[in-house]
């Protein structure tokens, strides 16, 4: 009889095990498309097999656990090489709003302007006696000024979006956090209450980890016994621990840049971490805003002033259609704070172009000396120590951020290519196979029918002995 017993717990068994691995596939295929989601599977094992005398019967099957099919390492490389393409991935944006700043092929670039300006003076030392050239010398400089302050005010608008984007990426990672230490309890929870280990809230929780690298360097570890994730960012800037969230938070400051700071507490000490990111979304940001970005600017600002500095110099020394001294062209401050948003061509010249100088001499209706001068000082190596003309400067420079744009787009380029194949073999090792689950159902299916069928079996044994004692 007891046998009999027996060999229907199995049966009951074994029906359970059918049922739960049917539904653990149909768990997977209805999270096929599901992000982040990695497919699990049920894992059984001999019941605890009991004696017959001098033998051991076995119990058939029971339930060990359901678990997901992942590799830890990989899904560390994937979030490594997300949070390489994500920087790259800013980057080369940045550096795209740079070059159509600087483009020299659409538009009437500043190259174009440089040449106009000078090619006026050119045109003014043809004709010395003549105020239409002083006038075109007057409206070529105000065109220069102009194509000077266009460009300066589209490195300000990339440098006021690369903050933006740095202020978002904060707010997301505090936000991502947040429900990062969520995920954290919940886990705790789950598994400290014996019920195995939370499967969808741990592939929640690695995929909000790869978001969040995206965005910032991260550091982090998972406590084995509790199972909660402690995450940094930066070096320092505590993010989560455990089921608490620190924050991180952002200021303007003198210069109008974005800072990221970590508060210890809420309205307590802070500690400026901005150099610590060198990753992800904000890493990119800030590379290319202090990096590329300033630089450029600074030298756009050095090529105005250059270009203000050496044309005030010639034009001082001439005289002008009064046979007055020459003023300075360009207004420059004494103190040597020089900006592009303050350039600008002197008063009197605006109002008078009699007052710009051509001559050398007094009294010298046809000298041209001066104007010769200032038109030469195109092709002289006054940049840089020297070592450029302002043209070939300003080309270089504009060369440069081509080479960077270039070599940016074929990295970016290279690292997609790195990221989709990491993403194309966690597929094949976490993805969901739609016909291999269907398989298996089929599978499950019929074990569910065979252990279904040895229970009927039974059934009919337990008939046949009750039958035998009635006769």
């Amino acid at each position: 009889m007891a046998k009999i017993n027996g060999l229907m717990d199995i049966g009951k068994r074994g029906m359970a095990v059918s049922q739960a691995a049917l539904q653990t596939a149909s768990h997977n295929i209805s999270n096929k498309s599901t992000e982040g989601y990695t497919r699990q599977r049920l894992e059984t094992s001999t019941s605890l097999p009991v004696d017959e005398g001098r033998f051991r019967q076995g119990m058939g099957t029971q339930i060990s656990g359901i678990n997901r099919i992942n590799n830890p390492w990989l899904e560390k490389q994937l979030e490594r090489e997300g949070s390489q393409f994500a920087y790259l991935e800013g980057q080369t944006q940045a550096l795209g709003r740079l070059e159509n700043a600087l483009n020299e092929q659409s538009v009437k670039g500043l190259n174009a302007s440089i040449s106009e300006f000078f090619g006026a003076f050119r045109e003014l030392a043809n004709n010395p006696e003549s105020a239409l050239p002083r006038t075109q010398v007057r409206e070529a400089a105000l065109s220069l000024i102009q194509t000077f302050k266009d460009a300066q005010r589209q490195f300000s608008d990339v440098s006021t979006d690369l903050n933006k984007s740095i202020e978002a990426s904060v707010g997301d990672a505090n936000i991502l956090a947040k429900e990062i230490a969520d995920l954290n309890n919940k886990i705790r929870d789950t598994e400290n209450s014996g019920n195995g280990p939370a499967n969808d809230e741990r592939d929640r929780r690695d995929l909000l980890v790869k978001k969040l690298s995206e965005k910032m360097d991260i550091s982090y570890a998972e406590d084995p016994q509790s199972g909660m994730l402690n995450i940094t960012a930066g070096n320092t800037g505590l993010l989560v621990a455990g089921t608490s969230t620190g924050k991180i938070s952002t200021s303007i400051n003198e210069k109008g840049h974005i800072v990221i700071y970590n508060e210890l507490s809420q309205g307590g000490s802070r500690f400026d971490i901005t150099e610590q990111f060198r990753k992800g979304t904000i890493g990119g940001a800030l590379a290319m805003r202090d990096g590329q970005l300033s630089k450029m600017s600074s030298q756009l600002e050095d090529l105005a002033y250059n270009i203000a500095s050496n044309v005030n110099q010639a034009h001082a020394e001439g005289y002008d259609r009064y046979n007055q001294t020459g003023v300075q062209f360009f207004e420059l401050p004494q103190d040597g704070s020089f900006s592009i948003e303050n350039f600008k061509i002197n008063d009197s010249v605006q109002q008078d172009v009699g007052k710009i100088a051509a001559a050398a001499r007094p009294g010298a209706a046809g000298d041209n000396t001066v104007a010769n001068v200032i038109q030469g000082l195109q092709f002289q190596p006054l940049m840089e120590d020297g070592k450029y003309s302002f043209d070939d400067f300003y080309n270089s420079k504009v060369g440069e951020i081509g080479l960077l744009t270039q070599r940016a787009t074929s990295a970016l380029e290279s690292q997609k290519s790195t990221l989709d194949q990491l993403k194309n073999v966690r597929e094949s090792v976490s993805g969901v196979s739609l016909d291999e689950e269907a398989a298996k159902m089929i599978e499950y299916q019929k074990s569910y029918e065979a252990s279904a069928r040895m229970i009927k079996v039974a059934d009919e044994m337990f008939d046949t002995i009750l039958n035998l004692k009635r006769l």
